[in-house]
């Protein structure tokens, strides 16, 4: 199984464009979303993988029953069929990318 985070994987300012870019290359989709704060997506499992990458904010991340923090420029793997919930815990927005494979 891939590292569940890679830090930095994207330089900032996160360019979105490179980032749907890298992840079309590799076959995943991507989709956008500007969530408010304390905004919470609980309980979720995907028969596919999942990368999430934050561009601005903060995101606290559980997958597998593991916590993780995701800042602007990482990429987190979610692996299919694991229970996993999504947090905005920046003192504001935070906009954030996910991809399907």
């Amino acid at each position: 199984m891939p590292e569940m985070v890679i830090r930095a994987k994207f330089p900032q300012p996160v360019d979105c464009g490179a980032v749907e870019k890298s992840w079309r290359a590799r076959g995943y989709d991507c989709h956008d979303l500007n969530d408010p704060l304390g905004q919470k997506w609980n309980g979720f499992v995907h028969p596919t993988n999942e990368l999430v990458t934050v561009v601005e904010g903060k995101l606290e991340l559980e997958i597998g029953g593991k916590t993780c923090i995701a800042y602007p420029g990482d990429e987190v793997f979610i692996s299919r069929n694991v229970l996993h919930s999504l947090r905005n815990i920046h003192n504001g927005r935070t906009r954030w990318m996910f991809g399907y494979d």
